[in-house]
């Protein structure tokens, strides 16, 4: 016997009204990251952005495009969402800004089985509050209410951005030279990578979980896990004013090993020196509980080094000082040297 009640969108699982109650508690989120070139207001079918031709001799856009990863299962595991959206913009505006590129808007992608405006509007808070961190507009995005097609209280994020920096003040490593030196910068914790072992290491070895309490953070396992991506972008164009910097490595996946390589010319390798920095005390907690070898650390993790800046021996102490005043911890990691051939292109010694 056929049904024929009326069916509606809404009885499919998707609601139009959650949908426009989202936007409607965004707007003033949105309207805070606006800059001058900003020409529309969130609700266009595409975000406007005037590039100022005075600003710029022979401008060359620079763009990104990032996720959170598996990051996101632990804001559902903790029911908290204010947060993975500064993630979602620093993996995007940190990959640009190692170029020399200034992030000037940004786009998100929300997709979601069931809309929750509450919790959509937190994930977008994070992904403002990235923005202005950042300096740049997000000027749009795109949520998909999806039913059926992911788990109930999950979602995934995407991001994407668009930078400018002038062509002749492209970095792209090819300046780099035999005796520069190498500078890292802090990370607050894993930032966005290696957590599809972080979370096998806590759910299989560690009793108690993401509820355990760290001494050394005064913070649960979760809370520190949960820490958002840092994002370098006003420390470096604070240091692009004054100095040269010859190459730059945003320490994602694969750690050390693999993205300070992608930025050296191919007669260079890097020496790091693995004893120069201090290892946040998560990574040593993981690398205890996982038993883990050292090469995995470096590869898996940032192992407590974001950013990796390429200079010349003369400018070293000067820019280590002007990170120290931006409150940075700083620290001299290593240097250039010849590349052997067929040889490694980084070693930790």
């Amino acid at each position: 016997m056929s049904d024929n009640s009326r069916m509606t969108y809404k009885g499919a699982g998707v609601d139009i009204e959650a949908g426009n109650q989202f936007v409607d508690l965004i707007k003033p989120m949105v309207k805070a990251t606006n800059r001058p070139e900003v020409l529309n207001d969130i609700g266009g079918f595409g975000g406007l952005f005037a590039l100022s031709p005075e600003k710029y001799k022979n401008p060359v856009l620079v763009s990104s495009t990032d996720g959170v990863g598996t990051k996101l299962k632990l804001a559902f595991q903790l029911d908290r969402h204010d947060t993975v959206g500064i993630d979602l913009v620093a993996m995007c505006v940190n990959d640009i800004i190692v170029q020399g590129a200034e992030p000037l808007f940004f786009l998100d992608y929300l997709g979601t089985g069931q809309l929750s405006p509450e919790n959509a509007a937190e994930i977008v808070k994070g992904i403002a509050a990235g923005c202005l961190e950042a300096g740049c507009a997000l000027i749009g995005g795109e949520t998909a209410e999806m039913p059926g097609f992911y788990s109930a209280g999950e979602y995934d994020l995407a991001g994407f951005t668009v930078g400018v920096v002038d062509r002749n003040c492209i970095i792209d490593g090819s300046s780099i030279q035999v005796g520069d030196k190498l500078i890292g910068i802090a990370s607050n914790g894993l930032h966005s990578n290696g957590y599809s072992l972080a979370r096998k290491i806590v759910e299989e070895r560690i009793d108690g979980g993401l509820d355990v309490r760290l001494p050394d953070y005064d913070e649960s396992l979760g809370e520190v896990l949960l820490k958002p991506t840092r994002i370098y972008v006003k420390t470096i164009l604070n240091l692009l004013r004054d100095f040269e910097i010859r190459g730059m490595a945003h320490i994602t996946g694969g750690g050390l090993l693999e993205n300070l390589p992608r930025v050296l010319p191919h007669h260079c390798r890097a020496v790091v020196q693995k004893e120069a920095w201090p290892k946040p005390a998560i990574f040593e907690l993981l690398r205890e509980k996982g038993n883990l070898e050292e090469h995995e650390m470096f590869r898996t993790f940032n192992y407590g080094i974001g950013m990796v800046l390429v200079v010349h021996d003369d400018s070293l102490d000067d820019i280590l000082t002007r990170l120290h005043g931006l409150n940075e911890e700083a620290y001299l990691i290593g240097e250039i040297a010849l590349c052997e051939e067929d040889g490694p292109l980084l070693d930790l010694v």
